[in-house]
């Protein structure tokens, strides 16, 4: 069960932080449309600091599925 806890939370991680650094990208060059499912997250007129969130909650998911790996 702590297996799949640990993989859920790193494929979610990983998503939080490849798509939260994609809507940046997109937010500073205009081109780059990776993980664009993420820009409904996003708060019109907040956009860096949603997607600012989002790398930051990746970070914390990331390190939540560590500690559940270190648990065992």
């Amino acid at each position: 069960m702590r297996s799949h806890l640990r993989d859920l939370l790193g494929l979610v991680a990983f998503v939080l932080i490849a798509g939260g650094a994609a809507g940046l990208l997109h937010e500073w060059l205009g081109w780059f449309h990776l993980f664009g499912f993420l820009r409904f997250l996003a708060l019109d007129g907040y956009e860096i600091y949603s997607y600012l969130v989002l790398i930051a909650l990746g970070f914390g998911l990331g390190a939540a599925g560590d500690a559940v790996r270190r648990d065992r």
